[in-house]
């Protein structure tokens, strides 16, 4: 079992099972989203996902793309997309154990901002990944 939490600890959840994959996102909308110049996100079947304590408020950034954050203190909890049937996308950094996420590559690389330096061979995808999280090895550029 895996859990995370906001900044306030009243909006928590948790999954059991394997994480599907894991990333990093450099897109204009994660970034802004979190105030962050990368975001870092793990995906999970929504069939092993729950929330718990005081649900999160959630928002519709663009058609068919909700994100979800704590109503108290505003923290990004989630995201779930149309074009991503069946999986939560849950913020790294809102695990319990933060220091465990293993991200395996990037997507959106091709919005990275210039100065940000990062040091590793992951592989780095220029566009959006247009098939589901749940299927990693189906991922295709957009």
């Amino acid at each position: 079992m895996r859990r995370g939490r906001c900044l306030c600890g009243e909006t928590r959840w948790e999954f059991h099972g394997e994480i599907t994959w894991a990333c990093y996102c450099h897109c204009d909308d994660c970034r802004r989203n979190c105030a962050a110049p990368v975001v870092g996100w793990l995906g999970v079947p929504m069939r092993n996902f729950k929330w718990l304590g005081v649900g999160p408020k959630t928002v519709e950034s663009s058609k068919g793309v909700r994100r979800h954050f704590c109503g108290k203190c505003g923290s990004p909890m989630g995201f779930e997309a149309d074009h991503y049937p069946g999986g939560m996308h849950l913020y790294a950094a809102s695990l319990e154990d933060p220091e465990n996420f293993e991200p395996a590559f990037h997507v959106n690389y091709g919005s990275k901002l210039p100065w940000l330096r990062m040091n590793d061979d992951l592989p780095k995808y220029d566009g959006t990944l247009l098939t589901s999280p749940e299927d990693p090895k189906g991922y295709n550029q957009g």
